[in-house]
């Protein structure tokens, strides 16, 4: 069978040495969705959360679905969103902590003999062991026929500063206090958090054909790009933390300046990465999904949004001095 649309995420991060469970609820979901077994995928949720009467729901790049008939309309749409006729999943990793269950995987999309590989973060809020309250989807849009590349922010913040790196441990909190250090992201110290093997990327979208890992020049150049747009054009703000004390899953909200805006017409996304340790302590993947660098693409007549409104959600003038600055000791 051809594969029309390739995606990287199996190729290049898959490990047999990774325990995924088949029983983790948000991969029995998608699993009946795929197979088009609607009761088995509603028998996951119930129609309201545990707490606060509000409805359970899917948070997907295409729409937000609400209570189980919003879960029934989700699960019976998905192979038509993606023009399927028939879907199957790999799964690349799997993790569990905080209350949450993420499974990263790449789905098989089957059409007219030719398959597109698309690659997906699926993150539940457990509301037992065996059932969700929620569930957010994250994939690159490119990947969604028609879809735009602008997500409303799922989570609204408390308040708008940067992520604070105490939250997070090891080489994912070096890493992360090396990425907003002021005034620009400090390339070396990010390297210095990874292994020389460490295999960045996953989720954007395939160049080409061939199935490669980034080369440790490559992985250097994609940082000393950021280092020309962070911390001063846009900062991330972590949602939630999800981190077994292998691999640390950070689902965030961007916070945009107006240099952002101005220079690079950066806008607030709701965004999603990995990061796996390897035995010796240091990053030995970096899996980000997120729609960076296509805002000039978003035609705004077909938003949920207005410009307007997307460039007012966690907006900031500049972010302060001290953001970023790694803690006195």
């Amino acid at each position: 069978m051809k594969i029309r649309t390739k995606s990287n995420l199996a190729a290049v991060h898959a490990n047999p040495n990774r325990k995924i469970s088949a029983d983790s609820p948000e991969l029995r979901f998608m699993s009946a969705v795929c197979a088009q077994d609607i009761d088995a995928a509603l028998a996951i949720f119930a129609d309201k959360k545990l707490f606060g009467g509000v409805p359970s729901v899917i948070d997907a790049p295409y729409g937000r679905f609400e209570g189980l008939e919003g879960i029934r309309q989700f699960a019976g749409t998905f192979l038509s969103t993606f023009n399927a006729q028939k879907a199957f999943i790999v799964p690349v990793s799997q993790t569990r902590a905080n209350g949450r269950a993420v499974t990263e995987m790449e789905i098989q999309f089957e059409a007219d003999g030719e398959i597109d590989q698309v690659p997906m973060f699926v993150i539940g809020d457990l509301r037992t062991q065996d059932t969700l309250d929620e569930l957010r989807i994250y994939c690159h849009c490119s990947f969604v026929p028609n879809l735009q590349a602008y997500r409303k922010p799922m989570f609204i913040p408390a308040h708008l500063e940067m992520g604070d790196p105490g939250l997070l441990t090891g080489a994912v909190r070096e890493y992360y206090e090396a990425l907003h250090h002021v005034p620009a992201v400090d390339v070396e110290r990010i390297l210095g958090s990874m292994s020389p093997s460490c295999k960045f990327g996953g989720y954007e979208p395939a160049v080409d054909e061939h199935v490669t890992a980034d080369t440790p020049q490559a992985i250097r150049e994609k940082f000393i790009h950021m280092s020309s747009y962070i911390p001063s054009c846009v900062g991330m703000r972590y949602e939630t933390l999800i981190d077994d004390g292998v691999t640390c899953v950070i689902e965030w909200v961007h916070i945009v300046s107006r240099k952002g805006q101005q220079e690079r017409a950066r806008i607030s996304i709701s965004g999603v990465a990995a990061y796996e340790r390897g035995e010796d302590g240091l990053l030995c993947g970096i899996r980000i999904s997120d729609y960076a660098g296509f805002e000039r693409t978003i035609d705004w007549s077909k938003t949920p949004v207005t410009k307007k409104e997307a460039q007012a959600i966690n907006f900031v003038e500049t972010f302060p001095a001290g953001v970023g600055r790694k803690p006195q000791s």
